[in-house]
């Protein structure tokens, strides 16, 4: 069972910045791909970005250009860097972790989650 924490929500105004990060507590970290997802109250949870095992990256075009995904697999770490926020980014995001090479950014194939980091931003 993979154990996932997320840190590093917080609250922002419109075209600053956040970062969140994820640390995984399989040893086997590598093997697995893993994402960002969010989610605001009544709606479904909606993919942010994925990245592969082999570090192929995808985004959500809502994000392209102002979100990055990144791991760092030595530490076991997944990190989300947050450029130009807007108010529609307001939510609650979630680490996610699959054993396999490739994800995608649909949730209902993510296996494991974090408990989520609330990011608020403010117009």
């Amino acid at each position: 069972q993979v154990q996932l924490v997320e840190s590093g929500g917080g609250s922002v105004q419109a075209g600053g910045s956040l970062r969140l990060s994820c640390v995984a507590s399989e040893y086997a970290y590598s093997n697995y791909c893993m994402g960002w997802f969010r989610q605001v109250p009544g709606k479904g949870r909606e993919g942010v970005a994925v990245i592969d095992s082999d570090g192929s990256k995808r985004y959500a075009d809502s994000v392209k250009g102002r979100f990055t995904i990144s791991r760092d697999n030595a530490k076991k770490t997944l990190d989300l860097q947050m450029n130009s926020l807007k108010p529609e980014d307001t939510a609650t995001y979630y680490c996610a972790a699959r054993f396999a090479t490739q994800c995608s950014l649909y949730s209902y194939t993510m296996p494991y989650w974090g408990k989520g980091a609330l990011v608020t931003v403010s117009s």
